[in-house]
């Protein structure tokens, strides 16, 4: 059995140095001799490929790797990051964002389409930051991307799109009443959901108009944590006893079976009304090392329990093609669950067995799921793998310079 530690350095500031990456041309009139030098340039960059080029991101201590999706080697070794580092898809289908004290910061994995034309380049760090005294949540939904600063409780919202090109695209702000460890989630009406809490305690979430006039409140989740949108729009958050369910302009509470059943994780899929989410049960634990999941129907408000008969972490949790509930257990297995039928349909070996480390920054095995493929680090053996979802095979593996951490990727 794997036990996994590595050194870190936590609240450090990210040192994002001067590199700035090299964006696609854009098929759009130029108005400056500047303009137009930087589109020349941005061409020369670009390399024209047959096809749309998926690529994974993966940080270390000190860096971020990028690999090529299919092969699973390694295109780019962007390193010079201090501090802990955590990775989101930025919403565009190129870029990254990394966290770290102090901003959300664009990472170009080098890769893209422009109409029906698909073009790589060097992975690299770009100028493009957003500042944040405590970079939380970065959430995409309906086009949108949007950040939350727990330091502060400001929300930034803009065109996921809009990053492509090359520069700081312009955001829509909201500041929450009180700081807090929290997420927000702009819906296809422009009305944004945030949750409610200051540094002491979280308590429920908030719905404003597009106008920023409260909507909707509850304040009736404990611990609130987390988010995750199903289908119909419906935006859900998990509490210690349950969930908030935000539906055609209603609130829903889920009561959780057990008087402390927390939902702090969950994985949702757009297409499907039923989440996958966490569940544990002691609130006195140091760390819980849970054995089943919840499935919480967001349209009757169903909440079901699932025993995987093995533990996970909160990056074991994802969703596959066709809706399929995919959790990586620390027996090492990928478990396939049937959201309807609420059964294991398969269980695929992806890694040895392994032991969640106490500290949540420190490496475990994780998994992200992009086009039908399950990616799952190995820590132990400083690799990743790829599964194919619909055959439950391992079809690549890469050997990393590095111990991979957090997990993502973009399509390209």
């Amino acid at each position: 059995m794997k036990i996994y530690r590595t050194q870190r350095t936590v609240g450090a500031v990210v040192a994002l140095g001067t590199s700035v990456a090299l964006l696609a041309a854009c098929s759009s009139d130029s108005s400056t001799e500047a303009d137009s030098a930087t589109a020349t340039a941005e061409t020369a960059a670009a390399q024209s490929v047959s096809d749309a080029t998926p690529r994974i991101a993966t940080s270390y201590d000190g860096g971020v790797l990028i690999l090529d999706a299919q092969t699973l080697d390694t295109v780019e070794d962007i390193s010079g990051i201090e501090g802990f580092t955590r990775l989101n898809p930025a919403g565009d289908g190129r870029h990254v964002f990394v966290s770290g004290s102090g901003a959300f910061t664009a990472l170009d994995a080098g890769t893209w389409t422009d109409g029906s034309e698909h073009y790589t380049s060097t992975p690299a760090m770009t100028d493009i930051a957003f500042d944040a005294t405590t970079p939380g949540h970065v959430v995409r939904h309906d086009g949108k991307t949007v950040l939350f600063d727990d330091g502060t409780g400001n929300v930034e919202v803009f065109e996921s799109t809009a990053l492509l090109a090359g520069s700081k695209p312009e955001t829509e702000s909201y500041t929450t009443p009180e700081a807090h460890h929290g997420v927000a989630v702009e819906l296809s009406d422009g009305s944004l959901l945030t949750t409610v809490g200051n540094e002491d305690e979280r308590t429920g979430i908030v719905v404003l108009d597009a106008d920023r006039k409260e909507i909707a409140r509850n304040e009736e989740c404990p611990g609130v944590h987390g988010e995750a949108v199903a289908a119909d729009e419906a935006v859900v958050v998990g509490c210690e006893d349950g969930l908030l369910i935000y539906r055609d302009g209603a609130i829903t509470k889920v009561q959780s079976p057990d008087a402390y059943g927390r939902i702090g994780n969950q994985a949702g899929d757009e297409e499907s009304p039923i989440l996958l989410g966490d569940y544990k049960v002691n609130p006195d634990a140091e760390l819980e090392r849970p054995t089943r999941v919840s499935l919480t129907n967001t349209v009757t408000g169903e909440l079901s329990l699932v025993e995987l008969g093995t533990s996970y972490t909160f990056r074991s949790l994802g969703r596959g093609p066709a809706g399929e509930a995919i959790v990586l257990g620390t027996d090492g297995a990928l478990h396939v669950i049937d959201v309807n039928t609420r059964a294991v349909t398969q269980t695929i070996p992806v890694v040895d067995a392994w032991e969640e480390p106490t500290e949540w920054q420190e490496p475990r095995p994780a998994l992200f799921v992009q086009d039908g493929t399950a990616y799952v680090s190995d820590p132990a053996e400083n690799a990743v793998h790829a599964v194919d979802l619909s055959s439950g095979t391992v079809t690549a593996t890469g050997e990393l310079a590095h111990t991979p951490n957090e997990l993502t990727g973009v399509t390209g």
